[in-house]
């Protein structure tokens, strides 16, 4: 048998707080992991250690899964070890401690020590990082044994893992599903156990099959059928190859849903292995005219060119109520760029062909929409305030933009569709689950259309966008990073369809890098800025460009030195890519 294909498991350099790794490096896979787990024993406890100490044992021992947590299970009794469960680990910071409870003297045949810390936090069902806030403290109920040692009766609820110890045994893996109408694929982040070894792929096989996560089981869909499951154990062929082998993936399999069953598979290994992929389904291949398959072969039906900015469309400012160019930092051609709106913001659609501007009218705000030079209709819909314009993705490649969303007075939120008739209509969004967080004042959809990343009172959430026929919902939010960023966001913008780039006004964090889930935050040089930076514009295979009090400023990475514009621009200006 040829070589075991490599996990592509690449450990990224923390450049910021820590946080849980996106990569990892390489790691052999496949059945030969298999046999080092089978035989595993778990050690006993160190003898005649103090119940503070054994604590702390054990909440390190809860690192290694094998066995079902045989090594974390030593430490406790009998009938505790049969009670303990082991489901949805929780993640503390690295230092906690261990600390004495009133009234207990060190004759005492039962013990309770306090566990203590601070939350990171927790996996779901669903294997999906989900962050958490807040310190804690767990009672642990200690009793001696027959051999006079220290053993826990009563542990904490569940496995605790501290952080470090969380990011050597778990790697975050990033599955693929649908947007509702399978134009695009939409990343859908998990975390694995790395042990035991009965392989990465094989779990990644299991965790497509459930389908989407938690948070976005209502926004994505799944090429698999429902009843799908796995025909044979994910594993690398004799000539290297990543067998995939699902059974029950559903009747009527047209040449077009079959294409999209391998994007999706194609897609969700393209971090876990670097060998070519082979779908099959009961053991044949599932496409006649090709076997194998590497991420680029399945771009087109992955939705990618939806995504790729078009390299003609390099950004734009909005300066003193009028449009400009980024790239020169002249006013573009027609209405907008010659300020007959007095704009205070504006986006431009993802294939570049219209714009909508948010201008000043009759002592308040009015967004007026239409063709990228020509004059743009005012829509229905009067306000205060509204936020900086967010597009939708397009139907198809040829299709321009057709819904743009806003928030209106910092309370509600406004998508704002084409009619047939070249009419642009206001609809309302409904915001129940995040009206209760506070004032709104900006939103940002990915640019896929299935997030919603936004600034409430300061903090950063994201939100899923749930459409039900002609309702559209911003559902399951959470707040990232809420202990680093706290209430001190500016700007935001998305980097990728799951990592946002975010402003601050903090001195120390100017300017970051935030995954979707939570898991991770990393910053950019806080070299020559000024906060705070209140504008920031990111997209894939673009400089980040932000501004700050003393102009603009762009870096192409969180390494790079921040780079001045010869374009000045006066202060309020925004600076926007498409979307």
């Amino acid at each position: 048998m040829k070589r075991l294909a490599l996990l592509v498991l690449v450990l990224v350099t923390l450049t910021g707080c820590a946080a849980i790794p996106t990569n990892t490096q390489p790691k052999p896979i496949g059945p030969k992991d298999n046999k080092a787990s089978n035989t595993f024993s778990a050690p006993e406890p160190r003898q005649n250690i103090d119940p503070f100490m054994l604590v702390r044992d054990f909440i390190d021992a809860t690192s290694n899964p094998d066995s079902d947590y045989a090594a974390a299970r030593a430490y406790l009794t009998p009938e505790a070890g049969k009670k303990w469960e082991t489901k949805n680990p929780t993640i503390i910071e690295t230092s906690f401690s261990t600390v004495p409870t009133p009234s207990q003297t060190p004759q005492d045949k039962t013990q309770t020590v306090a566990l203590q810390g601070k939350y990171v936090g927790r996996l779901g069902n669903d294997n999906a990082f989900t962050p958490l806030l807040g310190d804690f403290t767990q009672p642990v109920k200690l009793v001696r044994n027959s051999e006079n040692q220290w053993r826990i009766s009563e542990p904490p609820p569940g496995v605790y893992i501290p952080l470090s110890l969380f990011n050597n045994n778990y790697r975050r893996v990033t599955l693929y599903f649908y947007n509702p109408e399978f134009t695009v694929l939409v990343p859908d982040p998990r975390y694995v156990v790395v042990p035991p070894a009965t392989s990465i792929p094989t779990r990644v096989t299991e965790l497509l099959i459930k389908g989407p996560g938690d948070a976005v089981r209502d926004t994505l869909v799944s090429a698999l059928g429902p009843d799908t499951d796995s025909f044979s154990e994910t594993k690398e062929s004799d000539d290297g190859a990543l067998e995939v082998n699902l059974t029950k993936v559903g009747k009527d399999l047209t040449p077009e849903k079959r294409k999209q069953i391998v994007a999706q598979v194609v897609k969700s290994y393209s971090g876990v292995t670097s060998s070519r992929v082979r779908v099959l389904v009961d053991g044949q291949q599932i496409l006649p005219d090709q076997r194998d398959y590497r991420p680029s072969d399945v771009s087109a039906t992955a939705g990618e060119a939806l995504l790729a900015l078009n390299a003609n469309l390099q950004g734009m400012l909005v300066v003193d109520g009028s449009i400009r160019s980024l790239t020169d930092g002249n006013p573009i051609k027609g209405p907008a760029g010659a300020g007959a709106y007095s704009a205070v913001s504006a986006a431009q659609s993802l294939d570049g062909s219209r714009l909508a501007v948010v201008s000043r009218s009759g002592g308040g705000v009015r967004l007026r929409v239409g063709e990228l030079e020509g004059d743009l209709s005012e829509v229905d819909q009067r306000a205060t305030s509204l936020s900086r314009p967010s597009w939708l993705v397009s139907s198809g490649p040829q299709e321009p933009g057709s819904e743009v969303w806003t928030v209106v007075d910092s309370s509600s939120v406004a998508r704002v569709t084409r009619s047939d008739n070249g009419s642009w209509t206001a609809k309302a969004v409904n915001i129940t689950d995040i009206a209760p967080f506070g004032a709104i004042s900006e939103l940002r959809l990915s640019r896929d259309g299935t997030r919603a990343a936004l600034v409430i009172a300061g903090k950063l959430y994201v939100a899923s966008v749930v459409r039900n026929n002609q309702d559209v919902a911003l559902r399951s939010p959470r707040q990232l990073q809420p202990s680093t960023l706290g209430s001190a966001v500016q700007s935001i913008d998305w980097l990728s369809q799951d990592v946002l780039v975010v402003s601050s006004s903090l001195p120390s964090l100017p300017v970051t890098k935030v995954y979707t889930d939570g898991s991770k935050l990393d910053r950019y040089s806080q070299s020559n800025l000024t906060v705070p930076v209140s504008s920031v514009a990111a997209a894939s295979a673009r400089q980040v460009q932000v501004i700050d009090p003393s102009g603009l400023w762009s870096a192409s990475d969180i390494t790079d030195v921040w780079k001045a514009s010869p374009i000045r621009v006066s202060p309020g200006a925004l600076v926007f890519y498409p979307g």
